[in-house]
């Protein structure tokens, strides 16, 4: 059972076909998986946060933030794979800030989920 995306053409796969989701702390990638359970992925860019000391801080952040949003994710009918890209402002915050944003990217992504379970049922 592989948890996390590694592969660069996983990433890729994301980024491209997935939804996109901004925040001030954080952007989030979201794309439907059919494994039975999300998976995340982290980036953080020399571009965006800076040495190496600030990236591994958000990447352990960014990780955290997830780990806890366990009980929102669960609310989610479908599974999905998750990028999650660091912003600058990540590093300055602290762990509750980021946690907010992140289950407001969920209850977007159910949101969506909805709207998508309403058309599907308009179809038929």
């Amino acid at each position: 059972m592989k948890t996390h995306l590694r592969d660069s053409r996983e990433f890729q796969k994301v980024y491209k076909t997935g939804r996109r989701y901004e925040g001030s702390f954080l952007t989030a990638f979201v794309k439907a998986n059919d494994c039975g359970f999300h998976r995340l992925g982290i980036t953080a860019s020399k571009k965006a946060l800076g040495n190496a000391v600030e990236r591994n801080r958000a990447k352990r952040l960014l990780r955290e933030t997830f780990r806890s949003s366990t009980i929102f994710l669960e609310g989610l009918q479908n599974k999905y794979d998750w990028v999650l890209n660091g912003r600058r402002a990540l590093l300055s915050s602290s762990i509750n800030e980021p946690q907010k944003e992140l289950e407001k990217v969920i209850g977007a992504v159910a949101a969506d989920e909805r709207v998508s379970s309403l058309n599907k049922q308009e179809l038929a």
